[in-house]
């Protein structure tokens, strides 16, 4: 009977417990807010953009353009057509803004209407709220166009319509000559170039943008100079003009204001310059650089690849063999396979290795535009060679190393042996009569060369430290905590004071140390 008498006693416990989950759950979902609409969110970062206009205040505008990326992947023609009728709701159909906007835009489907004119029906306070401001400031309407771009560069059948599109909101943002309109215009830019780049019309753009940068230097508009900048040096190593790369560097100073994103370019850019210039330790702190300013590296994967592919490829070519850890992370595993493959060729001195994983992944690495730098490896890949098989071995014929190292012959031999030897990679000299390599002891651990890295790690360490400090940001308001705790000590000293005057506190008063 008890076994009968337990069974409904535990139903009745799954079933209130169940009841309890139940409820628990809509809690939740009633707690939890549905993400706003993009048509909401565009008319919330309009308002914004008014705010930083009325008081000056241009960390409005930057909090607008973080949400740029986001939202150009929800833009359609739909939303844009919504939010412009219901941002201009007090404005004329005919109106200069509003008509010129949706000129922009493909005419909206019958369907489209009528779903449009339902959803404005619940909804009738945006208009009463713009009452007091019927006109909407300039930004707003730089702002549109900036969606509208971008909305246009996801077809290509509408490239050249956002190439006139990118020409006429660059003429108005000139005409305008506001400098609170000045980070709307450094995306403005970027979007125009990215409309020449999909047009496969790069080249043309590059008059107008050297124009626009003097322009910009004249006017002291730092953000949109930056993003100039940037522009022509993506222009000029697109097309391998890395001389004109260098002036271009060379002529111009690039503004210390500008945000960590546009540093992180120009610094990616330095560096892939002086790598082919030769100047690998210059390549080297500048790609450092770029990857500790770049943005997360879910954020911007694509960006954060780039780097580090090219920051490999200098690392061998400085003698450096790359962490491990690098090549397991979870952005870079697949990206960095090939290049994986090269380090492990070059840290095992095997040219066949490394010959056939060039051609297996060569127009990977051209794509990447790093085949140039990694065919220097070459020289790389032998000296580690000749350097393994002189601490293996204290005499060994030239035969031998053509074959080990699979050279074409050995007068090759004899002469990439000598080098390494006059350049002090290992110690031995050549017996020319005999045909061999007689191999000195090893290298010490301590030279000149030794001082050298470390003193170019201190000098890393030291600007990584400098560049940290920089970067520090305090808390907002902090101090209105010790302000707080200060008034209180002084009130306290005060009722303290007076307690004293008034012959409150006798002996048998609580000791309060020697100071009274």
């Amino acid at each position: 009977m008890t076994d009968v008498e337990m069974k409904p006693e535990d139903g009745e416990k799954k079933e209130a417990e169940g009841k309890d989950a139940k409820k628990n759950k809509e809690d939740e979902l009633k707690d939890k807010k549905p993400p706003p609409t993009p048509v909401a969110e565009i008319k919330t970062n309009v308002t914004l953009i008014e705010r930083a206009v009325s008081t000056l205040e241009p960390r409005f505008t930057h909090r607008v353009l973080r949400t740029l990326t986001a939202l150009r992947k929800k833009l359609n023609n739909k939303v844009l057509r919504d939010a412009i009728e219901e941002v201009y709701a007090n404005a004329d159909i005919n109106s200069t803004p509003k008509s010129a906007l949706l000129a922009w835009l493909p005419p909206a489907l019958p369907q489209e209407e009528s779903t449009m004119d339902v959803d404005s029906i619940p909804a009738p306070s945006p208009p009463q709220s713009r009452q007091s401001q019927p006109e909407l400031v300039p930004e707003c309407e730089v702002y549109f166009r900036l969606l509208i771009l971008h909305y246009l560069l996801v077809s290509s059948e509408t490239y050249k319509q956002a190439m006139d599109l990118g020409h006429e909101t660059i003429q108005r943002i000139q005409a305008l000559n506001r400098r609170s309109m000045d980070p709307l215009s450094a995306k403005v830019w970027y979007a125009v170039e990215r409309a020449y780049e999909l047009g496969g019309e790069l080249a043309d753009a590059r008059p107008l943008f050297l124009a626009a940068q003097r322009t910009a230097s004249l006017r002291h508009d730092d953000e949109t100079q930056a993003s100039l900048i940037n522009r022509l040096l993506r222009s000029y190593l697109h097309y391998n003009l890395y001389d004109q790369a260098d002036k271009l560097v060379s002529k111009t100073k690039f503004p210390t204001s500008a945000g960590n994103p546009q540093f992180a370019r120009y610094n990616y850019f330095l560096g892939r310059i002086k790598a082919v210039q030769l100047g690998y330790t210059e390549a080297h702190n500048n790609l450092q650089q770029a990857i500790r300013r770049a943005p997360a590296a879910k954020t911007a994967p694509g960006f954060y690849q780039a780097v580090h592919k090219l920051s490999v490829v200098v690392d061998l070519l400085l003698g450096e063999i790359p962490d491990r850890s690098l090549f397991r992370h979870p952005v870079l595993e697949k990206a960095l396979s090939g290049y994986f493959e090269i380090v492990k060729a070059v840290r095992m001195g095997s040219l066949s290795q490394f010959q056939s994983t060039l051609s297996k992944h060569a127009a990977d690495f051209e794509k990447d535009k790093t085949y140039t730098l990694i065919v220097r490896l070459r020289q790389n890949v032998i000296k580690t060679g000749i350097r393994r098989l002189s601490l293996s071995y204290s005499r060994i014929s030239l035969r031998d190393i053509c074959v080990k190292l699979h050279l074409d012959s050995e007068e090759d031999a004899e002469y990439i042996v000598g080098k390494a030897i006059r350049d002090g990679v290992i110690e031995g000299r050549i017996v020319h009569e005999k045909g061999w390599m007689e191999c000195g002891g090893q290298k010490s651990g301590y030279g000149p060369e030794v001082s050298d890295v470390f003193t170019r790690r201190i000098t890393y360490c030291l600007e990584l430290h400098n560049e940290s400090v920089k970067a520090m940001r305090y808390p907002l308001n902090a101090h209105r905590k010790e302000l707080a705790a200060a008034e209180g000590a002084r009130e306290r000293e005060r009722e303290l004071a007076k307690e004293i005057q008034e012959g409150d506190l006798d002996d048998d008063g609580p000791d309060l140390g020697d100071g009274f």
